[in-house]
């Protein structure tokens, strides 16, 4: 059974939201499997047991978190070659344009010859000033269906064998 890892971080709990919505619209194909997981506890091993993925992180000062980046630090060299031509996607929350963070994991993604099977889901918050910065997140239903429609479409596409 083909197997899809959602690999995220969240601090204010944006990305959690998505990725939670993406890992249920993944779940509404029952011929594969999929995995949420946070950015800390994932690792080399979840993304070898992996046949596609959906990475989602929040964009801080206009480059990608920490903890992400953090999990591709530790992943990137024990699995460089071992990845080759499998499905992705990245989700991206930021108060601005997201654009930052996308570039940082198409460039990882690339590294790893993966093959991005969507543009960018960039959902923008619009949180400017350092109170609206560091408050909880609550994503819209409208971005919300966006990543469930995301999630669902790899894993039909996993399932399906196009990817």
């Amino acid at each position: 059974m083909p197997s899809l890892l959602i690999v995220y971080h969240s601090t204010t709990g944006g990305t959690r939201q998505m990725a939670a919505a993406a890992h249920a619209g993944a779940a509404s194909e029952p011929a594969v499997k999929s995995h949420l997981l946070h950015a800390a506890s994932a690792g080399p091993a979840d993304l070898m047991a992996a046949d596609g993925y959906i990475f989602a992180a929040p964009e801080n000062l206009a480059s990608l978190a920490g903890l992400m980046k953090d999990f591709f630090d530790r992943c990137y060299y024990p699995v460089l070659d071992r990845l080759n031509g499998r499905p992705y996607a990245a989700m991206v929350c930021a108060g601005s344009d997201g654009q930052g963070a996308a570039r940082q994991m198409a460039r990882i993604a690339t590294g790893w010859r993966l093959r991005a099977v969507a543009a960018p889901l960039i959902v923008c918050t619009r949180a400017q000033t350092p109170e609206d910065i560091l408050a909880p997140k609550t994503i819209s239903a409208a971005d919300l269906d966006q990543c469930r429609d995301l999630g669902a479409a790899l894993a039909t596409g996993l399932a399906l064998g196009v990817f």
